[in-house]
């Protein structure tokens, strides 16, 4: 019998108590036993004992071994063994220690000599291609790959879910070919049950949502910050599935609303789940989560009447945010493009609180978690996004399915932002206030690793529906602040999957379970996937060996932060009152394109709330952040200024930091790539073909989706060479699902593409929303058509309206994707857009 003594803390192993506890080696294994069985229960008390579950012999041990002539006997010996290894919890002590390091002590195990000695009965031997053989020792088969779960039903006849073959899967049974159908129909009665109860509830909030599975790599070791696994060693490679998700709209919203995106990462590591659950801005509406169930009933549609969906141009979110001034850092946020990006690829993610790193010897920092898309921060035009939800709904679903199908896998870098408690005291603004960010000048952000989703799920009811993060999920060398809205959530998102997944055991859904084997002695609930192997089902034991034993220093510690002695309150740190600083400090950092934006943005909002009242709050807000920003929203709401909201904090702190490059989307522009962007090839009978072959193989081999587009699907002759065939009419891709226009060289082309309504609201409409267009040859009168002007309204030439003769095709291809590379042109940007 081995015995595992508790592994105390590192520092108080010389002072470890000692015990000796006997060990026979000589017990016999449960097949000898069985060979050599000879007693009779009449004569020998063991053996009848152990036919028993109703006490037990009162020889000891030691004395009854000899006795332990079958299996059954065998057991129970070993069981009163186990336990006798046991005479008292070694590791209780430590429980009460205040030494340090304050580690707890590893638990005390001891493994029998035969594994049926813990096992739950000794006919697990008989094995069925039911039952399966014996359970592997130490092992739980639902933290193995998804593939012990994955279907493929090739080559498979129809069943029903018992395993039934189906003989007629088009046919009720009914009493005559014109008769009732039969209530015994028990096919039919299992199919339509099965689809009543196909639906699950969906997320209260980030019910629309898209996933992928991936990688994440770690740069350089972190273990002089963390101890957490994942960052143990240059290389590693951690496992991930990442969520990405509006937060307002309900599952069958669209997906180019202005809102918050959710950026949730389930990291598989070796020593548990992390899921960091984030969202694609850093900051939040509120500082408290006493506040979330308000913020969330005002943003979501009016209970009256159900409308808005998806959107929070409403009285009631403005009513809300208006009087909680604390909120309005976030709504610049939401007005500024930020709230409408192209495509999940091209967005940021924050873990938007305050967390800690632990190292191994217990010394902690605090830190702020960055993801930075290598494709740039690009964003939508409002007017742009508003069509896209008419055009294609699932415009970002799309893109990001799409991406990966193709190979052009959606990569980020994940840096962080880590700093002392010292540090941390010195800051004008607290770090534990949610509704406030570490400008990168105070703290800058150091790349940690890379993430690249490189597989689309199999289904995604079983994997994106049914995937739950919550922020309570964390690995050791990880730990929480103390941050009052990041303690909400920490119950909050466990508590909502019990009610959305059906019950505790959600965890045991594949895509839920972890890689890392999980032991412990939770039993029972809704769902129950595994079925646990002995008697045990408590901590300490000696009947299971001490099994499944406590981590000790190897396990999660929370680190022991010292604590103030003040009074039990409701209320916030002094900081906290501090609403409008960071907010300008953000206005006042974006680019003159980006501000018109913000303004456009609160104008749109504020236009479609009823309640007059409410948009003078605003704007009063607005004046306690940038007299420009307020000016703007005013004179589009055609109100005159109100005074300004009298501030919570007369006096704020001086800022450290007064403009920052990094909150504009400039300042992350990406690697200038053109892989996944799609580009329109108008086409018409008599188009040059010659020239847009060249063209379409230029761009498919950057990694661009270069298609024809026509008036309506079919073939069109060219003027010499081999026709071309339509890939997409307009009407069914019209100009927003694209993000560069080419115009074709041709007469007769030019001129039956001039007579189509849909190409002057195709070359409009990319104009307007800043798109590079290449027009080749005599194109150039369809440009004139449109309105287009030759040149800026300053008498420079437009960066995105490119004019190339098409025998000059290798360099209008090199132009065209240098500007796609750089998303749009802003230049030619103005509000109202003069064409």
């Amino acid at each position: 019998m081995t015995i595992r003594k508790p592994v105390a803390p590192p520092a108080r192993k010389a002072a470890a108590a000692e015990q000796s506890v006997r060990e026979d080696a000589a017990r016999p294994t449960q097949q000898t036993i069985a060979e050599t069985s000879t007693g009779t229960a009449k004569s020998n008390p063991v053996k009848s004992s152990s036919r028993a579950t109703v006490s037990g012999p009162s020889v000891k041990p030691d004395q009854a071994r000899g006795k332990a002539t079958d299996a059954l006997a065998g057991k129970m010996v070993g069981t009163a063994e186990l336990a006798a290894a046991m005479p008292y919890n070694l590791a209780k002590p430590s429980e009460y220690s205040r030494k340090d390091p304050p580690w707890p002590a590893e638990g005390q195990t001891v493994s029998p000599d035969d594994p049926s000695v813990v096992s739950s009965t000794l006919t697990e031997v008989n094995v069925s291609p039911k039952s399966g053989a014996p359970a592997s020792h130490g092992t739980n088969p639902a933290n193995a790959p998804l593939d012990r779960v994955r279907v493929d039903s090739s080559g498979q006849r129809l069943t029903t879910n018992q395993g039934v073959p189906i003989a007629d899967n088009q046919n009720s049974l009914k009493a005559g070919l014109r008769g009732p159908a039969l209530l015994e129909d028990f096919i039919l009665r299992e199919k339509i049950t099965h689809f009543d109860h196909e639906r699950i509830p969906e997320r209260v909030v980030h019910a629309r949502g898209s996933g992928a599975h991936g990688f994440f790599e770690c740069y350089e070791p972190l273990t002089q910050l963390t101890r957490a696994s994942l960052f143990a060693e240059a290389g590693k490679v951690t496992p991930v599935f990442v969520r990405f998700s509006t937060v307002a709209g309900e599952r069958g919203s669209a997906d180019t609303v202005r809102d918050v995106r959710g950026f949730a990462v389930k990291f598989y590591t070796d020593e548990g789940i992390w899921d960091l659950v984030g969202n694609n801005i850093p900051v939040f509406f509120i500082q408290d989560a006493m506040k979330f169930p308000d913020v969330i009933h005002a943003v979501k549609p009016e209970p009256h009447h159900a409308m808005p969906q998806a959107s929070s141009a409403h009285d009631t979110f403005w009513d809300f945010v208006s009087l909680m001034p604390e909120s309005i850092h976030m709504q610049l946020w939401v007005m500024s493009d930020r709230a409408i990006p192209r495509s999940y690829r091209m967005m940021q993610g924050f873990g938007v609180h305050t967390f800690r790193l632990v190292n191994a010897d217990g010394e902690s920092v605090f830190v702020k978690f960055h993801w930075t898309p290598v494709a740039g921060t690009h964003s939508l035009d409002w007017d742009e996004a508003v069509k896209i939800a008419g055009a294609d709904a699932d415009f970002h679903r799309r893109d990001l399915w799409e991406a990966i199908e193709a190979g052009a896998y959606p990569e980020w870098e994940l840096g962080l932002q880590v700093f002392t408690e010292e540090q941390a005291e010195k800051f004008s603004f607290d770090v534990l206030d949610a509704t406030k960010l570490v400008p990168e000048e105070l703290v800058p952000i150091t790349p940690v690793g890379r993430m690249v989703l490189n597989r689309n799920p199999d289904n995604f009811f079983a994997e994106t529906e049914q995937v739950a993060f919550c922020t309570a999920h964390i690995v050791p060398g990880l730990d929480f602040s103390n941050d009052p809205l990041l303690a909400g959530r920490i119950h909050s998102y466990v508590d909502t999957q019990i009610t959305r997944l059906g019950g505790p055991n959600f965890h045991e859904i594949p895509i839920n379970a972890s890689i890392a084997q999980v032991h412990n002695n939770q039993r029972d609930g809704l769902h129950r996937q595994a079925i646990p192997r002995g008697r045990v089902a408590y901590e300490p034991n000696s009947l299971g060996g001490g099994c499944p034993f406590q981590a000790g220093a190897r396990g999660f510690t929370s680190f022991p932060e010292q604590f103030r002695q003040e009074d039990k309150v409701r209320g916030k740190a002094e900081k906290f009152a501090d609403h409008y600083t960071q907010a300008t400090l953000f206005f006042d950092s974006q680019s003159d394109v980006e501000k018109a934006h913000i303004i456009r943005a609160f104008r749109f909002e504020l236009t479609r709330v009823q309640t007059a009242a409410i948009r003078e709050r605003v704007v009063s807000m607005l004046r306690n952040v940038s007299e420009e920003l307020a000016q703007g929203v005013a004179a589009g709401l055609g109100m005159q200024l109100p005074p300004a909201m009298p501030p919570v904090l007369a006096k704020p702190a001086k800022p450290e930091v007064r403009v920052s490059s990094a909150l504009s989307l400039f300042a992350r522009p990406g690697d200038g790539s053109v892989k996944t962007r799609r580009v329109a090839i108008l086409v018409a009978d008599g188009v040059e073909s010659e020239s847009l072959a060249q063209l379409h193989t230029a761009l498919a081999g950057a990694g661009a989706v270069p298609r024809f587009v026509g008036i309506r699907l079919g073939r069109v002759a060219a003027l010499a060479g081999d026709a071309l065939d339509v890939e997409v009419s307009m009407e069914a891709a019209p100009s927003v699902l694209w993000d560069a226009l080419v115009l074709p060289d041709g007469s007769d082309a030019v001129a039956a593409l001039s007579a189509a309504g849909h190409t002057i609201e195709f070359i409009k409409d990319q104009f307007r929303h800043c798109k590079p267009i290449l027009a080749l040859g005599a194109a150039t009168a369809l440009l004139e058509q449109a309105g287009i002007a030759p040149a800026l309204p300053s008498g420079k030439e437009d960066p995105g309206v490119l004019r190339f003769d098409s025998a000059k095709i290798s360099a209008a291809s090199a132009a065209l994707m240098a500007a796609i590379g750089k998303h749009r042109a802003f230049e030619r940007q103005m509000d109202p857009p003069p064409v």
